[in-house]
């Protein structure tokens, strides 16, 4: 075989060395090139392609160590927040394994000299938390994810939701049960005196559930007595119950049934459950950005299609343009009383109605709903930014 044979045994312990990593001091970051030894090293540093590569950094050093540092950083975070996620991690775990990629930046080619400069500059950035215990610097990346923190305020905001719900159920429970109690009349023990004609008789005690009195004779004689009496004490409490209900006092008002006041509890939640986006698409929208000149602002546009929740595209009415705006840079058109609007959050949310009048004051609009299973139904105190006109 020749030489240069891509099977020969020295072609094959070349690919086998060049495979694993190799010792940093042999590395030549400017040009990316990794040698084996110090006689390739040295061979690499005289020739002309590194020769090259040096006057181009000469000429603007600080301009490349920033562009390596960059690249060490980017590489750095990517892997923590991909490999550890939010975890608490030793720093020098997490850079063993980023130098173990072939292909990485060296650090001795970035501004930080040591792994400890490069985790306190974290720390002073923001970008981790960092804090040194007696076996070395610990890291824990912050993930500033836009949806990660929607994701994380939608959670608070569930879990404060179900906590309201429970304390709501817990109240009305609390409610059921007084008015239960009110509604009964306290049974007071009544005391008789127990007489025997004849020693010789026997006396008999009634422990039966429920009775008002526990010692009876068993003399027909005594049982009459008490018959009597109870008789009497029952007459006795009817004929108050008649006279209170007979007085002049005004008649209480017809108590809602358990089921109605849940019904009312769940219109009440839904009423009040508001979300972080509002766009629908047939909506007409008016333009409060400046970021598009004066030939887009304050105009009015209809929303033709809404892209993840947040962004829509809009069709301009006066020029016909089309545009594609978030949420934030567009507000509700309230129009005149008469004129159909769709309701965009809140317990009503996606309902077309009619606007029947506008209270300027508290900057609310009152509606009818003409449409869907509520159909009919008049909602007051809805919001400006809650409801917009219909195209």
């Amino acid at each position: 075989m020749g030489k240069s044979d891509f099977l020969s045994p020295k072609a094959i312990a070349n690919r086998i060395k060049s495979k694993g990593l190799q010792k940093l001091r042999w590395y030549c970051q400017m040009c990316q090139k990794q040698c084996r030894d110090e006689n390739g090293f040295k061979c690499h540093c005289m020739s002309e392609s590194h020769q090259r590569q040096l006057l181009l950094a000469s000429e603007n050093p600080q301009q490349f160590m920033d562009y390596f540092s960059e690249e060490f950083r980017n590489d750095f975070l990517e892997l923590l927040r991909r490999r550890f996620g939010t975890k608490r991690v030793h720093n020098n775990i997490v850079y063993n394994e980023y130098i173990s990629h072939r292909e990485h930046v060296h650090m001795n080619a970035t501004q930080w000299e040591t792994l400890t400069d490069f985790t306190k500059w974290l720390g002073r950035e923001g970008l981790c938390k960092v804090d040194e215990t007696p076996k070395g610097w610990y890291i824990q990346y912050i993930d500033r994810d836009p949806e990660t923190i929607r994701r994380q305020q939608e959670q608070e905001r569930k879990k404060k939701q179900d906590l309201d719900d429970e304390e709501k159920t817990a109240k009305f429970i609390e409610q059921q049960v007084r008015r239960g109690l009110e509604g009964k009349e306290l049974e007071m023990p009544v005391y008789t005196e127990l007489n025997r004609e004849n020693e010789e008789e026997k006396v008999t005690f009634n422990l039966n559930k429920g009775a008002s009195t526990s010692v009876t004779a068993a003399s027909s004689k005594t049982s009459s007595v008490l018959g009597q009496n109870a008789l009497k004490m029952a007459e006795g409490a009817v004929k108050r119950k008649e006279a209170a209900h007979s007085s002049g006092q005004p008649k209480e008002k017809k108590r809602k049934s358990a089921l109605d006041e849940i019904m009312e509890l769940e219109e009440e939640k839904k009423r009040t459950s508001r979300r972080d986006y509002w766009l629908q698409p047939e909506i007409i929208v008016k333009i409060v950005t400046k970021k598009l000149g004066d030939k887009y602002h304050k105009k009015k546009a209809v929303v033709k299609e809404v892209i993840d929740k947040y962004t829509a595209v809009v069709k301009v009415i006066d020029s016909g343009d089309k545009l594609k705006l978030d949420q934030t840079h567009l507000e509700t058109v309230i129009p005149a009383p008469g004129k159909k609007v769709m309701v965009l959050n809140g317990g009503y949310r996606g309902n077309e109605g009619i606007l029947e009048s506008i209270n300027e004051k508290r900057f609310s609009v009152t509606i009818t709903i003409d449409s869907g299973p509520l159909k009919g139904r008049r909602v007051e105190d809805i919001l400006y930014e809650d409801v917009s006109k219909l195209a």
